[in-house]
């Protein structure tokens, strides 16, 4: 039997690592996560990093579901942040869902839209050097 903690946290260090590759940002678990609510499950040490990430590893299903949207919205919500969704389905690629507003934001547009767009985590990773470069000025 999968330990499901521990299949998370692996998941967990598993995007910290990918992300780090893709961004030269450090990200570190959030241990909080299991004490209190509104927390998402990594950080990162750039305070300018726009997204709250929540990452969700299970063994089958499709598509985010909406409490974990959910969950990552009030985490988001708690800091000020946008939300992120990062999961994994057994035998699938890695998915990472956000909203508009973020898409918005990486063109240096203030606009708020609640739809939610899937990617692949390359294309997250270049979401937010956009809203990072606009947001600091490049």
């Amino acid at each position: 039997m999968v330990n499901g903690r521990s299949k998370g946290s692996a998941f967990e260090r598993q995007t910290s690592k990918l992300l780090e590759a893709e961004l030269g940002i450090v990200f570190k678990r959030d241990l909080e996560q299991y004490r209190a609510s509104d927390h998402g499950d990594l950080i990162a040490d750039d305070p300018d990093f726009p997204f709250i990430i929540e990452c969700k590893r299970y063994a089958s299903g499709t598509g985010c579901r909406p409490n974990w949207w959910a969950q990552a919205c009030n985490a988001a919500e708690a800091v000020g942040k946008l939300p992120c969704v990062i999961y994994k389905y057994d035998r699938r690629d890695i998915r990472c869902v956000i909203n508009m507003t973020a898409i918005y934001r990486s063109c240096g547009c203030d606009h708020t839209n609640a739809r939610l767009v899937e990617m692949d985590i390359e294309s997250l990773c270049y979401i937010i050097r956009e809203i990072m470069a606009h947001e600091q000025g490049y």
